[in-house]
């Protein structure tokens, strides 16, 4: 079972190539770079990524990036996120099972405060209950499931829940126990728990079908 390590990417000269590294199992890694500016695309291609260009905006890159590839399986990751120890054959074990659509990781922080520990928990039991893993929890699916669902949905924002959602259509989600690790920096640009909030306020407003770029702007400020 072939997989190939999706990751999309805009001015994360700083990040990418340890995101790469840690996909070193894969047996395809394609970076789409949505045309930054700094050294990105020069670090990707100097440790062995593939490097294809799209538009700007992560479902438009992700969507690309898939298409790009021919590995049964696709795993989308963050630049700012690294794969654990024993991903690829924890992704090869849980697609064994023939019910499986996808899946994601646990979600784990590089920093560590108790505010983080409590958003990351929050996530683990949203994606266990509710069925809904965030992108920076690495989603990985079948090759032929997002060929049913038609790719990635191009939407402004919260790509990564309609997703999940469409995997949800087609079989069950397998939350493994291993986590990745992914940046803070998100949280501690704007403060942990206010961040956490206005990401919960946007999943309830996904979840009533408000209007997509509404949401965007709103959590973009």
């Amino acid at each position: 079972m072939r997989i190939a390590v999706v990751i999309p990417t805009l001015d994360e000269a700083e990040t990418v190539e340890a995101a790469i590294a840690s996909a070193r199992s894969a047996d395809e890694i394609v970076v789409v770079d949505g045309g930054s500016l700094d050294r990105t695309a020069d670090r990707a291609r100097a440790v062995g990524a593939q490097l294809i260009t799209s538009p700007r905006g992560r479902a438009r890159q992700l969507d690309a990036g898939w298409r790009a590839t021919g590995a049964e399986v696709v795993l989308f990751l963050h630049a700012d996120t690294r794969l654990p120890l024993g991903w690829a054959e924890a992704v090869r074990a849980a697609l064994s099972e023939p019910d499986v659509a996808g899946g994601a990781f646990r979600l784990r922080f590089d920093e560590r405060s108790l505010a983080l520990r409590i958003i990351e928990f929050g996530a683990h039991r949203r994606a266990a209950w509710a069925g809904l893993p965030y992108g920076d929890q690495a989603i990985f699916a079948r090759r032929t499931v997002l060929e049913a669902i038609g790719g990635i949905a191009q939407v402004p924002i919260a790509e990564d829940l309609d997703l999940a959602r469409d995997l949800r259509g087609h079989g069950r989600l397998a939350l493994l126990p291993l986590a990745i690790s992914t940046s803070a920096r998100r949280y501690q640009q704007h403060g942990a728990l206010p961040t956490w909030a206005r990401h919960t306020i946007a999943l309830a407003a996904w979840r009533l079908g408000v209007d997509r770029a509404r949401i965007a702007r709103w959590v973009r400020g």
